[in-house]
């Protein structure tokens, strides 16, 4: 829920002529996050943020609910993609907190999936 509505305020942010002022000052992201990365606005990363980091998460969570047949695919395309997202993030601004937060959901959404696998499976004594 949080990528959808980070993603959507950045890309809503990005328009021309949007009032930035009526966001709290933690939600108004400097422009100088920018540089050295391949956007000039906040609308196309706020886009992936939202549909693809957002929308594989939500996909997961229904197919979940649904127990269906691609449930644990996509929990764990949404566990990379944050994990990704996050990487990608930390490489191009100055590091946060709330970095390190979404990192680490995202390292326990992808190992607590493969320990529902059973990947990790017990190794018998002695071998």
């Amino acid at each position: 829920m949080t990528s959808i509505a980070g993603g959507l305020v950045m890309a809503i942010g990005s328009r021309p002529g949007v009032d930035k002022s009526v966001l709290p000052p933690e939600l108004q992201l400097p422009e100088e996050y920018l540089s050295g990365s391949p956007f000039s606005t906040y609308l196309v990363p706020g886009l992936l943020l939202a549909v693809v980091v957002g929308g594989l998460h939500g996909l997961a969570f229904v197919l979940h609910l649904r127990r269906g047949a691609f449930a644990s695919l996509a929990a764990a395309a949404a566990g990379y993609s944050i994990l990704v997202w996050i990487f990608v993030q930390m490489a191009l601004i100055p590091f946060s907190a709330l970095q390190a937060a979404y990192f680490g959901a995202g390292l326990a959404e992808v190992g607590l999936l493969l320990l529902l696998l059973g990947v990790t499976a017990r190794v018998p004594e002695g071998t």
